[in-house]
């Protein structure tokens, strides 16, 4: 559905009547090129999406990516048109689960186009800051649309970065202090959250950087500036990112390696406990058969020697186990 249109004016919102009137008025000779228009989707059905495309004629290419949905994090231009997918993220605090969404956004001559898919995408919050405190940079034409959403996703990566780095420090301070609450299947969930986390933000790093560079399509000297600046910001995320998994990986093994530690010593006390057992067993067994020629069978001490041999055995088992650190 639509759920916002608008025009924007020397960075200042206005009304938005019919798209393609509205169109054709912005596109009229002497009027700034900077002013453009602003559509917004979530989840459109395909007559919604259809009317769009029509009033504004998008760009056959940018139409089949956003029917098809689900596209990996890029910046392409089409003949003028620059169409931008970017993978978003939210941090579910009840689970520590990192659920991802998609927003695409498409920027042609006076008009921008978003589109929002899941939950995990708000965009209401970028109109509300670009109209609110940068209109200096709404000025700047319909990219500056694209650095908000940009500078959105990425302060959102930030944000998750912090959670996932409190996640991996209780991990390690449970595993490293002899806590044993942490499980393997923990470790291995936050391990892929983390892998997700990666795979959504480490695409988006070389179409900043082209945003960001002279010859690429933003030729405003200060939107350049912006999308450098998130560039920098993403990098930094992205060496967070790098760092976690290595760390949980040696997290994994740390584990891994206790929980083997912790096997080897209960074996020890089962082999321990299985050899005291053993001895009486024996002694009991030999002793059990009465035959007639056992001398002990006619001897009244028989039975109390016995019995004081077997505890006599397993007392000193265990005491030679507990020496040797198996019990």
């Amino acid at each position: 559905m639509i759920v916002d249109q608008a025009v924007y004016r020397s960075g200042d919102r206005h009304p938005c009547g019919d798209l393609s009137d509205e169109l054709a008025a912005l596109r009229e000779p002497g009027r700034p090129d900077a002013d453009f228009l602003w559509v917004g989707l979530k989840d459109p059905g395909p007559g919604e999406f259809d009317l769009v495309r029509r009033e504004l004629q998008l760009h056959p290419l940018a139409v089949e990516d956003v029917l098809h949905g689900n596209q990996r994090a890029k910046v392409e231009n089409y003949d003028g048109t620059v169409f931008a997918v970017v993978k978003t993220l939210r941090y579910v605090e009840a689970t520590s689960d990192i659920e991802t969404g998609e927003v695409m956004a498409i920027i042609g001559d006076h008009f921008v186009v978003t589109l929002r898919h899941g939950d995990a995408a708000p965009l209401h919050s970028v109109r509300a800051r670009l109209e609110q405190h940068e209109q200096q940079l709404l000025r700047e034409g319909p990219l500056a649309v694209l650095h908000g959403l940009l500078d959105k996703v990425v302060d959102t990566y930030r944000e998750i970065d912090d959670e996932v780095g409190q996640d991996l420090q209780a991990i390690e301070m449970d595993v490293f202090g002899g806590g044993n609450r942490t499980d393997s299947s923990t470790i291995y969930r936050l391990k892929r959250e983390v892998l997700e986390f990666r795979r959504a933000a480490l695409p988006l790093r070389g179409p900043l950087l082209e945003l960001s560079e002279p010859d690429g399509p933003v030729t405003s000297p200060e939107l350049q500036l912006h999308f450098r600046d998130v560039a920098d910001h993403l990098d930094t995320t992205l060496a967070s990112i790098d760092s976690y998994d290595a760390l949980l990986t040696d997290v994994l093994s740390a584990h891994l390696s206790q929980i083997g530690v912790q096997q080897n010593a209960d074996m020890r006390q089962i082999s321990a406990w299985a050899a005291m057992i053993a001895v009486p067993t024996l002694i009991a067994g030999v002793y059990g058969m009465n035959f007639d020629h056992m001398p002990e069978l006619h001897w009244v001490l028989g039975y109390p020697l016995a019995v004081l041999l077997m505890v006599v055995a397993v007392l000193l088992l265990r005491r030679s186990f507990k020496r040797s650190g198996w019990l």
